[in-house]
């Protein structure tokens, strides 16, 4: 089976599970393990958050390479750096 590094970012916070996953979890496994991990504070680096949503953020997969030897799986929020710019389904605009 083929295991890859979970690297997860919320509320401008970054960290590894400590585990491998699996390379071959849907998107959606993926997402369930990494807000359990968050919601029970298993990712160090990350504070342990009870309403965390990470039902809408994007999930990168990158195999193994020469300067990085392995697989890695990044959840990361849709915008870059960690952080939301709005949220047009509920009216949010933040360029008002």
């Amino acid at each position: 089976m083929r295991y890859a590094r979970l690297n997860i970012t919320w509320n401008g916070q970054n960290g590894d599970l400590p585990d491998p996953v699996s390379w071959h979890a849907s998107d959606k496994e993926i997402l369930q393990w990494a807000t359990e991990a968050v919601r029970s504070g298993s990712v160090p680096g990350i504070t342990k958050t009870h309403n965390v949503q990470l039902h809408r953020f994007v999930v990168d997969r990158f195999p193994a390479n020469k300067q990085v030897p392995e697989d890695r799986i990044y959840v990361r929020p849709p915008t870059p750096f960690g952080a939301f710019l709005g949220d047009a389904s509920r009216g949010i605009n933040p360029c008002e």
